[in-house]
Protein backbone atom coordinates (compact mmCIF):
# COMPACT_ATOMS: atom_id res chain seq x y z
CA UNK A 1 0.00 0.00 0.00
CA UNK A 2 1.57 3.30 -1.04
CA UNK A 3 0.99 6.13 1.14
CA UNK A 4 2.91 8.62 -1.08
CA UNK A 5 1.73 11.66 -2.25
CA UNK A 6 0.97 11.62 -5.90
CA UNK A 7 1.08 14.94 -7.69
CA UNK A 8 -3.05 15.51 -7.66
CA UNK A 9 -2.31 14.86 -3.71
CA UNK A 10 0.04 17.09 -3.80
CA UNK A 11 -2.17 19.79 -5.67
CA UNK A 12 -5.04 18.85 -3.17
CA UNK A 13 -2.39 19.36 -0.54
CA UNK A 14 -1.94 22.81 -1.21
CA UNK A 15 -5.70 23.52 -2.01
CA UNK A 16 -6.82 22.66 1.65
CA UNK A 17 -3.51 24.43 2.93
CA UNK A 18 -4.64 27.68 0.98
CA UNK A 19 -8.38 27.15 2.12
CA UNK A 20 -7.53 27.20 6.06
CA UNK A 21 -4.59 29.91 5.38
CA UNK A 22 -7.24 32.62 4.34
CA UNK A 23 -10.45 31.30 6.75
CA UNK A 24 -9.17 29.95 9.67
CA UNK A 25 -7.86 33.09 11.97
CA UNK A 26 -9.27 31.77 15.08
CA UNK A 27 -8.07 29.71 18.22
CA UNK A 28 -10.06 26.89 19.31
CA UNK A 29 -11.43 27.10 22.98
CA UNK A 30 -10.22 25.20 25.52
CA UNK A 31 -12.01 21.56 26.33
CA UNK A 32 -15.14 21.87 28.38
CA UNK A 33 -16.01 25.38 26.93
CA UNK A 34 -18.83 26.56 24.82
CA UNK A 35 -17.65 26.57 21.13
CA UNK A 36 -18.35 30.22 20.00
CA UNK A 37 -20.09 31.13 17.00
CA UNK A 38 -16.86 31.73 14.57
CA UNK A 39 -16.07 27.58 15.23
CA UNK A 40 -19.49 26.88 13.63
CA UNK A 41 -19.31 29.07 11.08
CA UNK A 42 -15.89 28.05 9.95
CA UNK A 43 -17.35 23.91 9.86
CA UNK A 44 -20.36 24.98 7.86
CA UNK A 45 -17.79 26.65 5.27
CA UNK A 46 -15.57 23.95 5.25
CA UNK A 47 -18.21 21.04 4.63
CA UNK A 48 -19.72 23.58 1.49
CA UNK A 49 -15.70 23.32 0.20
CA UNK A 50 -16.12 18.83 0.53
CA UNK A 51 -13.67 19.26 3.69
CA UNK A 52 -15.85 18.03 6.23
CA UNK A 53 -18.72 15.37 6.62
CA UNK A 54 -17.56 14.24 3.67
CA UNK A 55 -19.37 10.28 4.03
CA UNK A 56 -22.57 12.03 4.98
CA UNK A 57 -25.21 12.46 2.02
CA UNK A 58 -25.76 16.49 1.70
CA UNK A 59 -29.83 16.10 2.29
CA UNK A 60 -28.57 14.96 5.57
CA UNK A 61 -26.28 18.44 5.46
CA UNK A 62 -22.65 16.55 4.59
CA UNK A 63 -20.65 17.18 2.39
CA UNK A 64 -21.41 14.00 0.00
CA UNK A 65 -17.87 13.22 -1.13
CA UNK A 66 -16.43 9.67 -3.16
CA UNK A 67 -14.68 8.10 -0.65
CA UNK A 68 -10.70 8.66 -1.13
CA UNK A 69 -8.90 7.64 1.57
CA UNK A 70 -5.75 9.56 0.50
CA UNK A 71 -7.75 12.55 0.69
CA UNK A 72 -9.21 11.99 3.77
CA UNK A 73 -5.88 11.84 5.02
CA UNK A 74 -4.54 14.68 3.45
CA UNK A 75 -7.21 16.74 5.08
CA UNK A 76 -7.01 15.60 8.60
CA UNK A 77 -3.07 16.23 8.65
CA UNK A 78 -3.74 19.91 7.27
CA UNK A 79 -6.43 20.52 9.69
CA UNK A 80 -3.85 19.66 12.48
CA UNK A 81 -1.45 21.39 11.54
CA UNK A 82 -3.40 24.47 11.47
CA UNK A 83 -5.27 23.70 14.61
CA UNK A 84 -8.39 23.98 13.03
CA UNK A 85 -11.91 22.38 13.95
CA UNK A 86 -12.64 18.93 12.45
CA UNK A 87 -16.15 17.81 12.72
CA UNK A 88 -18.12 18.02 16.08
CA UNK A 89 -16.65 15.68 18.63
CA UNK A 90 -18.44 13.40 20.45
CA UNK A 91 -20.61 9.90 20.13
CA UNK A 92 -23.18 11.28 17.60
CA UNK A 93 -20.63 11.83 15.11
CA UNK A 94 -18.31 9.01 15.76
CA UNK A 95 -20.69 6.23 16.51
CA UNK A 96 -24.80 7.16 16.10
CA UNK A 97 -24.57 9.17 12.69
CA UNK A 98 -22.41 6.00 10.86
CA UNK A 99 -25.35 3.56 12.56
CA UNK A 100 -28.06 5.44 11.66
CA UNK A 101 -26.89 5.70 7.60
CA UNK A 102 -26.50 2.01 7.44
CA UNK A 103 -29.44 0.73 9.81
CA UNK A 104 -31.65 4.11 9.87
CA UNK A 105 -35.09 5.14 8.71
CA UNK A 106 -35.14 7.92 6.14
CA UNK A 107 -36.71 9.98 8.39
CA UNK A 108 -34.62 9.13 11.64
CA UNK A 109 -31.75 10.39 9.38
CA UNK A 110 -33.26 13.77 8.60
CA UNK A 111 -34.52 14.32 12.21
CA UNK A 112 -30.96 13.77 14.44
CA UNK A 113 -27.99 14.09 11.69
CA UNK A 114 -28.34 17.96 10.49
CA UNK A 115 -29.16 18.44 13.99
CA UNK A 116 -26.21 16.61 15.58
CA UNK A 117 -23.42 17.87 12.65
CA UNK A 118 -24.37 21.67 13.90
CA UNK A 119 -24.02 20.60 17.69
CA UNK A 120 -27.78 20.86 18.70
CA UNK A 121 -28.19 17.24 19.16
CA UNK A 122 -25.35 16.00 21.91
CA UNK A 123 -25.74 12.29 22.24
CA UNK A 124 -24.58 9.72 25.45
CA UNK A 125 -24.15 6.38 24.74
CA UNK A 126 -26.65 3.82 27.20
CA UNK A 127 -24.66 0.42 27.07
CA UNK A 128 -22.82 -0.32 29.92
CA UNK A 129 -24.76 -1.20 33.39
CA UNK A 130 -24.11 -2.19 36.67
CA UNK A 131 -24.22 -5.55 35.82
CA UNK A 132 -23.59 -6.06 32.18
CA UNK A 133 -20.39 -4.67 31.31
CA UNK A 134 -18.39 -6.47 29.45
CA UNK A 135 -20.94 -9.26 29.59
CA UNK A 136 -22.98 -6.51 27.93
CA UNK A 137 -25.44 -8.80 26.30
CA UNK A 138 -27.01 -9.12 29.94
CA UNK A 139 -28.68 -5.68 30.29
CA UNK A 140 -31.75 -5.34 32.33
CA UNK A 141 -32.96 -1.76 31.28
CA UNK A 142 -36.57 -2.67 30.05
CA UNK A 143 -38.64 -1.03 27.52
CA UNK A 144 -42.45 -1.41 26.98
CA UNK A 145 -44.44 -0.28 24.45
CA UNK A 146 -47.60 1.68 25.74
CA UNK A 147 -49.67 3.60 23.27
CA UNK A 148 -47.15 5.41 20.85
CA UNK A 149 -44.35 5.11 23.48
CA UNK A 150 -41.97 3.41 25.05
CA UNK A 151 -41.76 3.13 28.39
CA UNK A 152 -38.12 2.64 29.99
CA UNK A 153 -36.62 1.48 33.14
CA UNK A 154 -33.71 0.46 34.69
CA UNK A 155 -29.82 2.44 34.75
CA UNK A 156 -27.03 2.84 33.09
CA UNK A 157 -23.67 3.22 34.10
CA UNK A 158 -20.06 4.85 33.02
CA UNK A 159 -22.02 7.01 30.26
CA UNK A 160 -19.73 9.27 29.27
CA UNK A 161 -20.48 12.60 29.23
CA UNK A 162 -24.63 12.40 29.88
CA UNK A 163 -24.53 15.43 32.21
CA UNK A 164 -23.81 17.86 28.95
CA UNK A 165 -25.89 15.53 26.60
CA UNK A 166 -29.52 16.37 24.94
CA UNK A 167 -29.93 12.85 23.65
CA UNK A 168 -28.95 9.09 24.11
CA UNK A 169 -28.58 5.97 21.80
CA UNK A 170 -29.19 3.20 24.27
CA UNK A 171 -29.64 -0.77 24.31
CA UNK A 172 -32.94 -1.50 25.71
CA UNK A 173 -34.69 -5.06 26.80
CA UNK A 174 -37.96 -5.17 24.85
CA UNK A 175 -38.42 -8.57 24.13
CA UNK A 176 -38.24 -10.33 28.00
CA UNK A 177 -39.22 -14.06 26.21
CA UNK A 178 -36.51 -13.79 24.02
CA UNK A 179 -33.21 -15.59 23.97
CA UNK A 180 -30.38 -12.99 25.74
CA UNK A 181 -29.00 -11.38 22.14
CA UNK A 182 -32.26 -11.46 20.66
CA UNK A 183 -34.60 -9.86 22.74
CA UNK A 184 -32.53 -6.12 22.86
CA UNK A 185 -33.41 -3.76 20.86
CA UNK A 186 -31.53 0.15 19.90
CA UNK A 187 -33.86 3.31 21.27
CA UNK A 188 -33.38 6.57 20.94
CA UNK A 189 -34.47 9.18 23.68
CA UNK A 190 -34.31 12.93 25.16
CA UNK A 191 -32.19 13.02 28.28
CA UNK A 192 -34.15 16.22 29.40
CA UNK A 193 -37.25 14.38 30.81
CA UNK A 194 -39.00 14.30 34.06
CA UNK A 195 -38.03 10.27 34.18
CA UNK A 196 -34.18 10.60 33.51
CA UNK A 197 -32.03 11.30 36.49
CA UNK A 198 -27.86 11.58 35.56
CA UNK A 199 -25.46 11.39 38.54
CA UNK A 200 -22.35 12.28 37.63
CA UNK A 201 -19.36 10.05 39.33
CA UNK A 202 -16.20 11.26 41.26
CA UNK A 203 -12.98 9.80 39.37
CA UNK A 204 -9.54 9.00 40.77
CA UNK A 205 -8.00 11.81 38.37
CA UNK A 206 -10.50 14.47 39.58
CA UNK A 207 -13.13 15.02 37.08
CA UNK A 208 -16.07 13.62 36.93
CA UNK A 209 -16.38 12.36 32.75
CA UNK A 210 -18.60 8.95 33.80
CA UNK A 211 -21.92 9.35 35.05
CA UNK A 212 -25.23 7.50 36.12
CA UNK A 213 -28.50 7.49 34.38
CA UNK A 214 -31.75 6.22 35.60
CA UNK A 215 -34.49 5.74 34.09
CA UNK A 216 -38.20 5.70 35.74
CA UNK A 217 -40.80 5.26 33.26
CA UNK A 218 -38.83 7.68 31.01
CA UNK A 219 -40.76 8.14 27.87
CA UNK A 220 -39.57 8.13 23.60
CA UNK A 221 -41.46 8.01 20.86
CA UNK A 222 -42.34 4.41 19.19
CA UNK A 223 -40.76 5.19 16.00
CA UNK A 224 -37.46 6.47 17.79
CA UNK A 225 -36.22 2.52 17.57
CA UNK A 226 -33.72 2.05 15.14
CA UNK A 227 -33.95 -1.05 12.89
CA UNK A 228 -36.69 -3.64 14.10
CA UNK A 229 -37.63 -4.63 17.56
CA UNK A 230 -35.27 -7.52 19.24
CA UNK A 231 -32.72 -6.24 16.77
CA UNK A 232 -30.64 -3.91 18.84
CA UNK A 233 -28.11 -6.36 18.91
CA UNK A 234 -26.43 -6.81 15.78
CA UNK A 235 -26.76 -3.05 15.25
CA UNK A 236 -24.35 -2.23 18.58
CA UNK A 237 -21.97 -4.45 16.67
CA UNK A 238 -21.91 -1.12 14.10
CA UNK A 239 -22.01 1.16 16.70
CA UNK A 240 -19.11 -0.20 18.90
CA UNK A 241 -17.23 -0.96 15.77
CA UNK A 242 -16.53 2.71 14.88
CA UNK A 243 -15.74 3.59 18.77
CA UNK A 244 -13.42 1.27 18.61
CA UNK A 245 -11.82 2.68 15.38
CA UNK A 246 -11.78 5.69 17.45
CA UNK A 247 -9.94 4.90 20.46
CA UNK A 248 -6.27 5.08 19.66
CA UNK A 249 -5.36 6.33 15.70
CA UNK A 250 -4.61 10.02 15.37
CA UNK A 251 -4.90 10.65 18.11
CA UNK A 252 -1.72 8.71 19.53
CA UNK A 253 0.25 10.62 17.22
CA UNK A 254 -0.63 13.66 19.10
CA UNK A 255 0.40 12.37 22.37
CA UNK A 256 3.19 11.09 21.18
CA UNK A 257 4.10 14.68 20.36
CA UNK A 258 3.29 16.42 23.20
CA UNK A 259 5.39 13.86 24.98
CA UNK A 260 8.25 14.67 22.30
CA UNK A 261 7.48 18.84 23.74
CA UNK A 262 8.34 17.33 27.44
CA UNK A 263 11.19 15.55 26.91
CA UNK A 264 12.75 18.06 25.16
CA UNK A 265 11.76 20.80 28.11
CA UNK A 266 12.97 18.38 31.19
CA UNK A 267 16.25 17.98 32.20
CA UNK A 268 17.59 14.41 33.00
CA UNK A 269 21.39 14.59 34.56
CA UNK A 270 22.03 18.20 32.81
CA UNK A 271 20.66 17.11 29.34
CA UNK A 272 17.05 16.93 28.00
CA UNK A 273 15.38 14.08 28.67
CA UNK A 274 15.09 13.64 24.56
CA UNK A 275 19.12 13.38 24.84
CA UNK A 276 18.62 10.38 27.20
CA UNK A 277 19.72 7.06 25.71
CA UNK A 278 17.41 5.19 27.72
CA UNK A 279 14.51 7.74 27.32
CA UNK A 280 15.21 8.23 23.44
CA UNK A 281 14.77 4.52 23.01
CA UNK A 282 11.70 3.86 24.79
CA UNK A 283 10.41 7.30 22.64
CA UNK A 284 11.93 5.90 19.13
CA UNK A 285 10.10 2.58 20.00
CA UNK A 286 6.86 4.18 20.79
CA UNK A 287 7.62 6.03 17.24
CA UNK A 288 7.18 2.65 15.31
CA UNK A 289 3.92 1.67 17.56
CA UNK A 290 2.07 4.97 16.91
CA UNK A 291 3.46 4.63 12.88
CA UNK A 292 1.72 1.02 12.62
CA UNK A 293 -1.24 2.02 13.82
CA UNK A 294 -1.85 5.08 12.04
CA UNK A 295 -0.78 2.22 8.99
CA UNK A 296 -3.19 -0.22 9.92
CA UNK A 297 -5.52 2.38 10.24
CA UNK A 298 -5.21 3.50 6.77
CA UNK A 299 -5.05 -0.25 5.23
CA UNK A 300 -8.79 -0.22 7.49
CA UNK A 301 -9.63 2.46 5.51
CA UNK A 302 -8.85 1.46 2.73
CA UNK A 303 -10.49 -1.95 2.76
CA UNK A 304 -13.69 -1.05 3.95
CA UNK A 305 -14.27 2.56 1.44
CA UNK A 306 -13.33 -0.42 -1.27
CA UNK A 307 -16.23 -2.79 0.04
CA UNK A 308 -14.49 -5.11 1.90
CA UNK A 309 -14.38 -6.10 5.72
CA UNK A 310 -12.49 -4.12 7.70
CA UNK A 311 -12.43 -8.13 9.61
CA UNK A 312 -10.26 -7.66 12.93
CA UNK A 313 -8.85 -4.59 12.30
CA UNK A 314 -10.73 -2.44 14.74
CA UNK A 315 -10.02 -4.88 17.87
CA UNK A 316 -6.21 -4.30 16.63
CA UNK A 317 -6.21 -0.60 16.60
CA UNK A 318 -7.92 -0.02 19.53
CA UNK A 319 -5.81 -2.63 21.60
CA UNK A 320 -2.57 -0.44 19.84
CA UNK A 321 -3.85 2.65 21.02
CA UNK A 322 -4.25 1.51 24.54
CA UNK A 323 -0.97 0.15 24.69
CA UNK A 324 0.43 3.13 23.33
CA UNK A 325 -1.25 5.69 25.56
CA UNK A 326 -0.49 4.21 28.82
CA UNK A 327 3.37 3.75 28.04
CA UNK A 328 3.17 7.47 26.85
CA UNK A 329 2.15 8.11 30.06
CA UNK A 330 4.49 5.74 31.78
CA UNK A 331 7.79 7.16 29.93
CA UNK A 332 6.17 11.19 30.83
CA UNK A 333 6.26 9.99 34.58
CA UNK A 334 9.94 8.61 34.22
CA UNK A 335 11.06 12.69 32.86
CA UNK A 336 8.97 14.47 35.43
CA UNK A 337 10.03 12.47 38.05
CA UNK A 338 8.88 13.65 41.48
CA UNK A 339 7.47 16.38 39.93
CA UNK A 340 5.27 13.95 38.00
CA UNK A 341 3.30 12.72 41.40
CA UNK A 342 1.65 16.18 42.17
CA UNK A 343 -1.87 15.08 42.62
CA UNK A 344 -4.62 15.32 39.71
CA UNK A 345 -6.07 18.40 39.75
CA UNK A 346 -9.77 19.17 38.10
CA UNK A 347 -9.36 21.24 35.02
CA UNK A 348 -5.84 20.03 33.90
CA UNK A 349 -6.80 18.70 30.58
CA UNK A 350 -5.57 19.81 27.76
CA UNK A 351 -2.53 22.39 29.61
CA UNK A 352 -0.06 19.25 29.95
CA UNK A 353 1.27 19.71 33.12
CA UNK A 354 2.80 17.57 35.94
CA UNK A 355 -0.87 16.81 37.59
CA UNK A 356 -1.91 16.42 33.67
CA UNK A 357 0.39 13.61 32.68
CA UNK A 358 -0.34 11.94 36.24
CA UNK A 359 -4.28 12.10 34.64
CA UNK A 360 -2.96 10.75 31.94
CA UNK A 361 -1.91 7.23 33.39
CA UNK A 362 -4.59 7.07 35.42
CA UNK A 363 -6.92 7.51 32.52
CA UNK A 364 -5.05 5.51 30.32
CA UNK A 365 -5.63 2.55 32.53
CA UNK A 366 -9.20 3.00 31.47
CA UNK A 367 -9.17 2.64 28.03
CA UNK A 368 -8.38 -1.18 28.55
CA UNK A 369 -12.19 -1.15 29.29
CA UNK A 370 -13.58 1.28 27.52
CA UNK A 371 -15.04 -0.11 24.03
CA UNK A 372 -14.60 -3.51 25.36
CA UNK A 373 -12.25 -5.15 27.52
CA UNK A 374 -8.71 -5.63 26.02
CA UNK A 375 -9.04 -9.62 27.29
CA UNK A 376 -12.51 -9.65 26.01
CA UNK A 377 -10.63 -7.79 22.38
CA UNK A 378 -7.72 -10.75 22.56
CA UNK A 379 -10.35 -13.45 22.81
CA UNK A 380 -12.65 -12.39 19.89
CA UNK A 381 -9.26 -11.77 17.63
CA UNK A 382 -8.16 -14.91 18.97
CA UNK A 383 -11.39 -17.26 18.59
CA UNK A 384 -12.89 -15.28 15.66
CA UNK A 385 -9.92 -14.09 13.60
CA UNK A 386 -7.36 -16.67 14.27
CA UNK A 387 -9.41 -20.14 14.39
CA UNK A 388 -8.30 -20.42 17.73
CA UNK A 389 -10.02 -22.88 20.54
CA UNK A 390 -12.74 -21.00 22.56
CA UNK A 391 -11.33 -20.21 25.67
CA UNK A 392 -12.75 -22.55 27.92
CA UNK A 393 -12.54 -20.03 31.23
CA UNK A 394 -15.23 -17.87 29.82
Amino acid sequence: MDLGYSPQDRLFFDEVRAFLDGTWTGRLPKSGKPEPDFVREFRLLATERGYLYRSIPKVYGGSEQLPDPMRGRIIRDCFERARAPMEVPGAGMSMLIPTLLEHGSESQRRMFIPKTILGEYRWAQGYSEPGAGSDLASLKTSGKLDGGEWVINGQKIWTSQAYSATHMFALVRTEPNAGKHGGISYLLLELDQPGITIRTIHQITGESEFCEVFFEDARTPADWIVGARGGGWGISKTTLKHERSNIGGVRTLGLLESLWRLARSIEINGRPAAEDPVIRDRMMTLEGYVQAQLFCGYYQFARTVGGGSAGMLPLLNKLAGTRIALEVAQVAQDILGDRGMDLPVKGAAGKRNPAQWLNQVLGSLALSIAGGASNIQRNIIAERGLGLPKDEAL
